[in-house]
């Protein structure tokens, strides 16, 4: 008896453990470091590390090198232009693959992003959903391929 309410307590501190708010998943991923350098430049951390729950459009590191490093040296510069870009890759809720439908979608920021599917892609805006689901204890991340700007 012992050893299974001992094994039971490990098993839930590992589960615990193992729980990662939408911050910590991101860095642990390992491709979205410029984006996690990023959010901290905003002081985005603490919002994101909070109760949510988060829908957010993740770019990779692949995606932020698109844009010419000018321009992403200033952007990472600018707070109030960086937090509308940033805000805008945001969806309140936790919104699953599933559940995703075409259309407009109000994002933190305050404007929308247009979801489509086409072909068996997901986009939104002019980003390609490349993985889908990826859990944190807060949300969701959903992989894109490209930083989307508001309009």
């Amino acid at each position: 008896m012992k050893k299974m309410v001992f094994g039971l307590a490990m098993a839930l501190s590992l589960s615990a453990a193992q729980a990662a708010d939408i911050v910590d998943t991101a860095k642990s991923a390992g491709s979205f470091n410029t984006l996690v350098a990023a959010v901290q430049a905003a002081g985005l951390v603490d919002t994101l590390k909070g109760p949510g729950p988060f829908t957010v459009f993740a770019p990779t590191d692949a995606a932020f090198a698109k844009i010419p490093k000018a321009t992403l040296d200033a952007l990472l510069k600018d707070k109030a232009a960086l937090t509308k870009v940033l805000t805008y890759h945001v969806v309140p809720g936790k919104v699953m693959a599933a559940s995703v439908k075409p259309g407009p979608v109000k994002t933190v920021e305050g404007s929308n992003l247009t979801v489509s599917a086409a072909g068996g892609t997901v986009s939104v805006d002019k980003a390609k959903v490349v993985k889908t689901d990826v859990v944190a204890d807060n949300g969701v991340i959903h992989v894109i391929d490209s930083v989307i700007m508001p309009k």
